[in-house]
């Protein structure tokens, strides 16, 4: 019977994971409803992201139209600092009916994103 031996060194190469020299990053993802006005949107994305009103302007129409859009590429823990502001937001007063804030979710990006924090 041959025995293999391995120094520890080999080991651990052997059992290490890939390494990244880049943290994944994650998509905000605003998701549409009828619940919210646009002037709720672009002030919410104005306050919560610091975005210029005509930008804000524009990703509100895209969730009108797409009933989606990403609002903010970044890593993982701030990606989930601003969905969760975004459902701390409030509700619409603009809006007798809004029960609460609008919702986002996260996604993975993908690599090579323009949007990136």
């Amino acid at each position: 019977m041959t025995e293999t031996i391995t120094t520890p060194a080999e080991r651990t190469q052997t059992q290490a994971e890939p390494r990244s020299d880049r943290a994944w990053l994650w998509n905000v993802v605003l998701l549409d409803d009828d619940e919210h006005t646009y002037e709720y949107v672009i002030r919410m994305l104005h306050t919560l992201f610091g975005m210029p009103v005509e930008r804000a302007f524009r990703l509100a129409e895209e969730v009108d139209a797409r009933g989606r859009a990403v609002v903010l590429t970044t890593h993982k823990e701030h990606a989930e600092l601003k969905r969760d502001q975004v459902h701390a937001f409030g509700k619409d007063a603009l809006i007798a009916s809004c029960a609460g804030s609008m919702s986002a979710v996260l996604e993975p990006a993908e690599c090579g994103s323009d949007d990136e924090d």
